[in-house]
């Protein structure tokens, strides 16, 4: 990406050059100024560089909100055949939401970009976001939070699958319009652009006399690297991760670098919460000055329950407020924001927390079990065999707590318990998925045709490359598969 403003072409040939390839770009393309100088601009480069071996397909979302979006798609359709490229027209089906309309089309938009580009065969996507674009993002973000934004991200990682790109961040629409004029190529003006019920527009007016200084995006973009990468070494000094439900931070942890400890301790909270974003700044404080104030207690944050003791802050997700999750036969779903499953049994299954069953659980985790198997007054006993003996047949039963983490069912459980808090081990269970069919436990064969994994809520959906190494980083800690790498071979002209 270009250090500073470029010209768009400059910009679209040190992105296409920055690629690795062979490579298929699928363009998102609206039909507004911007994408459309995007859609123009890529084809002359690829044009007229055939050995960089990249080639492009391209994607219209009709949202269907107004009357004139289908009508719109065709004209982009029509200037893609003129243009010799696969286009395609992805409608936003179902019905609309009264509220909170423009995330829900952003998050329809990128889930139709990402089905077609998976039907073209397309290695990433790439959108018309503009530097106009950018200072509009941190003008609303300001007026929310006193913090240093990052505004919007030049990457982004889509569903873990798509890297979507936005080569002209540092380029203004004004000079997008131009080229398009020298091409004598016109562009569709979407009257939402003038809808003054929009923030975007109200904060796009107030800028448009607004000479001050713009900020400097890339300092902050190398702050939040940089604490990405710090973060990253401190999950592996100071977090300890017990049966994939129960987080440990040591004493030492708590002393680091409060920067740190607020990025890391922020997005922690964010994902055993199964909340996409960190808690807001008040919240964080209050965590942050009950985490450093060293007496023991507790206190919940964003549906995560910290559990202050002498070795540590244990954090697990509080029991309560766990919607049951129904999947048909070869369905996927998250469940709670924590978990990612499919179900392939050919029978419908209900995902729900082990809390409201809890009685099928031993003693020592729950009450209802006889004397004879009791679990011990404290958990650091060091005889739990029959302990982790009735776990272990629960959980083959139907409840995926031990198998599905990666554990060994008879040492793993073994090595989880030892020396943990008993009541911080409890709560954990009790936010573990159980799984059921038809109201009954699944068979241990039933059990085997069910794929759970952990489920980042701030990372899967939406990965900014800011959070890219904290993020890879946590997957490595829950022993899930790594993200996809950005599909370049260089970053500002440095090959990486």
């Amino acid at each position: 990406m270009p250090p500073e403003a470029a010209s768009p072409q400059q910009a679209i040939l040190q992105f296409l050059t920055s690629l690795q390839s062979p490579a298929r770009i699928l363009v998102a393309i609206s039909g507004g100024s911007d994408s459309t100088g995007l859609l123009l601009l890529l084809d002359e480069a690829v044009k007229a560089a055939p050995h960089l071996q990249i080639s492009l397909c391209a994607a219209t979302v009709d949202h269907a909100l107004r009357a004139d979006s289908a009508d719109e798609a065709r004209e982009v359709a029509a200037l893609c055949a003129s243009l010799g490229i696969a286009h395609t027209i992805a409608i936003w089906q179902g019905d609309k939401p009264k509220t909170g309309i423009m995330a829900a089309a952003r998050e329809a938009r990128y889930g139709l970009l990402a089905e077609a580009a998976e039907a073209f065969g397309a290695d990433l996507i790439v959108t018309g976001h503009t530097f106009d674009d950018q200072r509009e993002t941190l003008a609303m973000r300001e007026m929310r939070t006193e913090q240093v934004s990052s505004g919007i991200a030049d990457a982004v990682l889509f569903g873990r699958r798509f890297w979507v790109l936005r080569p002209l961040l540092f380029c203004t629409r004004a000079d997008i319009r131009a080229f398009l004029r020298e091409r004598g190529a016109g562009w569709i003006d979407d009257p939402s652009n003038e809808d003054m019920k929009y923030e975007r527009v109200r904060t796009r007016r107030q800028l448009s006399a607004d000479t001050s200084a713009e900020k400097d995006i890339r300092a902050a973009w190398a702050a939040r690297l940089d604490l990405s990468s710090a973060g990253a070494e401190w999950l592996d000094r100071s977090f300890r991760l017990h049966g994939g439900l129960l987080g440990q931070v040591t004493p030492d942890g708590l002393r680091q670098d409060p920067a740190v400890l607020d990025y890391a301790l922020g997005r922690l909270t964010a994902v055993f919460g199964g909340q996409p974003f960190v808690p807001g700044r008040a919240r964080m404080e209050r965590l942050l000055f009950f985490a450093a104030g060293g007496a023991p207690g507790r206190m919940t944050v964003g549906r995560v329950v910290f559990d202050l003791r002498r070795d540590g802050l244990y954090l697990t997700r509080e029991s309560r407020g766990i919607a049951p999750l129904m999947l048909q036969p070869g369905e996927a779903g998250v469940w709670d924001g924590r978990f990612r499953v499919h179900n392939g049994l050919n029978t419908s299954i209900v995902v729900e927390a082990a809390a409201p069953r809890a009685s099928s659980f031993p003693s020592g985790l729950t009450r209802g079990m006889s004397q004879e198997s009791r679990a011990p007054k404290s958990l650091g006993a060091k005889d739990t065999s029959r302990l982790v003996e009735s776990i272990t047949a629960q959980t083959r039963g139907g409840w995926i707590l031990v198998t599905s983490l990666g554990l060994n069912p008879r040492k793993g459980m073994r090595e989880v318990m030892y020396h943990l808090p008993r009541s911080a081990w409890n709560r954990a269970i009790a936010s573990a998925p159980a799984l059921s069919a038809e109201g009954a436990p699944l068979s241990p064969e039933s059990a085997g045709a069910i794929d759970l994994a952990p489920y980042f809520a701030p990372f899967d959906r939406f990965l900014t490359r800011f959070d890219f190494i904290f993020a890879n980083r946590l997957s490595a800690v829950f022993a899930t598969a790594p993200y996809a790498r950005r599909p370049l071979r260089s970053i500002d002209g440095k090959t990486i």
